[in-house]
């Protein structure tokens, strides 16, 4: 069972990989800006060790850049007077400033050794992959050569980054629609081994959960009692760890959470009991490196998704804002 879901899963990124290798590739900025990835390397290391969190902060924001409209840094463009951008989409409000930060020092660091090289949606996927490195994670290939979107619109948002209340249905449909499968989707979830998530996110299943149980029955219930305490207060939107055992440490123990109760948002825990992603947490929880490899694999697929080259984009000066805004009352505005 477990060969055949990682061939499934093999398969399935061979096309995908097909298209985009030829505009993209790792050696991109060898000669317009050889220091691209060292210059990178100094600024996260340095951030993980002064903010902890960068680490998942950046994964999170990686994985919404991408998942709405494809991997070219929309959502690190703040609103203006003319439009509302993607990062004050309600969902994105909670994406933390350090995540953000670090793109934005790369990016300085990076104009002033090589001004007008490298795009943001380069770097965030860069920065991405070497944070998850320095937190313990796996190393994977990334492709170079995105372009920055001339555009942010928090319209786009809804409907394309999946909520902790959604059903398991919606959410694998999701992730179809983004041509990924539940294998790939199952290792991406994975991402939650880091982080946190604040309490309104998984508060309903803590109090009046249902007419026979104070607290949903698939926690555990000494877990539960704990999360109840920590979110009593409905004045403080207080956070918990997504991995109660090694939350700063990128590993497999989010799975192992799982089969005991430990999954803090609804739809993890729902992993386990779902038959089409049961299989997949059990392979994972009991093999690391199975998890590592699918990780790697999705995340370099999804790194690929909707990318813009050419004219489809630019390499923008700064991060949080189009080179070029342009205000023509008859046409929505690139910004």
């Amino acid at each position: 069972m477990a060969l055949q879901l990682l061939l499934i899963f093999f398969f399935s990124t061979l096309a995908l990989f097909s298209l985009t290798e030829s505009k993209l590739n790792v050696d991109y900025y060898n000669k317009t800006c050889p220091q691209f990835e060292t210059i990178i390397q100094r600024i996260v290391v340095d951030k993980q060790l002064a903010s902890p969190t960068t680490a998942a902060g950046a994964l999170r924001l990686f994985f919404h850049d991408c998942m709405v409209g494809g991997c070219d840094a929309s959502l690190l463009i703040s609103s203006n007077s003319f439009a509302r951008a993607e990062r004050d989409e309600e969902i994105n409000l909670s994406l933390p400033g350090d995540a953000f930060d670090v793109i934005s020092r790369a990016k300085t660091a990076l104009e002033l050794q090589c001004p007008g090289i490298v795009s943001c949606a380069d770097i965030l996927a860069v920065a991405t992959r070497d944070l998850i490195t320095i937190v313990g994670g796996p190393f994977y290939k990334v492709r170079l050569g995105r372009k920055d979107s001339f555009a942010s619109f928090t319209k786009d948002v809804e409907g394309h980054i999946a909520r902790p209340n959604m059903t398991m249905d919606t959410i694998i449909n999701m992730f179809a629609s983004k041509n990924l499968n539940v294998h790939e989707m199952v290792a991406l979830v994975g991402a939650h081994t880091i982080g946190f998530s604040h309490c309104s996110e998984f508060r309903k299943r803590l109090f009046k959960f249902s007419q026979t149980s104070e607290f949903d029955p698939s926690i555990n219930p000494t877990y539960a009692k704990a999360l109840q305490e920590l979110c009593s207060n409905n004045t403080k939107d207080m956070a918990a760890f997504n991995d109660v055992m090694t939350p700063g440490k990128f590993d497999n123990m989010y799975y192992i959470n799982l089969q005991k109760g430990l999954g803090l948002l609804a739809s993890d825990q729902a992993m386990i009991s779902d038959q089409r992603t049961k299989p997949i947490v059990e392979l994972f929880a009991k093999d690391q490196d199975a998890f590592f490899k699918a990780f790697s694999h999705a995340m370099e697929k999804v790194s690929l998704y909707k990318v813009k080259t050419g004219k489809m984009g630019e390499v923008r000066r700064r991060c949080d804002a189009v080179n070029r805004l342009e205000v023509n009352p008859s046409k929505k505005i690139a910004s």
